[in-house]
């Protein structure tokens, strides 16, 4: 590992733990050369995983487009975020632990209503007004009618 401060490669580790998330190890390492301290994190390397859109067209998985949908639909609402992110890394995990590398958008969009709908209801409605493209009116209530029967 290559000190950030004077470039020399004689570091070691002196202190190692899990992040926390619990998704990376956290190291504090220390430079042999000029004594000084700094923090690695290292997460496990994935194999990319690409998202198939309803266009048919293939792009690399990006966690900030969910981010952005959840945080607009919880927009206003009291929803703390950590559990906006915890939500986010469930959803993550699924993705990524799924045998195929290929995930259909619309499968994504599904875990996300379906985690939605436990965190606030609102927000649920929300998302699945822009996801499941509403018309009209008519949609939006027949989508508050089938949440209000559950």
């Amino acid at each position: 590992m290559k000190c950030p401060y004077c470039s020399q490669e004689n570091t070691r580790v002196i202190d190692s733990r899990p992040a926390d998330d619990n998704s990376s190890i956290r190291r504090r390492r220390l430079c042999d050369a000029c004594g000084k301290r700094f923090t690695t994190y290292e997460k496990i390397e994935t194999i990319p995983v690409i998202v198939i859109k309803k266009d048919n067209n293939r792009e690399p998985y990006d966690r900030s487009k969910i981010e952005d949908g959840v945080l607009r639909a919880c927009h206003k609402r009291p929803v703390p975020l950590k559990n906006i992110n915890a939500m986010i890394d469930t959803i993550e995990s699924d993705i990524f632990s799924r045998e195929e590398r290929e995930i259909p958008s619309s499968a994504i969009g599904e875990m996300v209503m379906d985690r939605l709908k436990d965190l606030d209801s609102v927000a649920y409605v929300r998302f699945a007004s822009v996801y499941r493209e509403f018309k009209d009116v008519n949609t939006f209530l027949s989508e508050l009618k089938k949440m209000l029967d559950k």
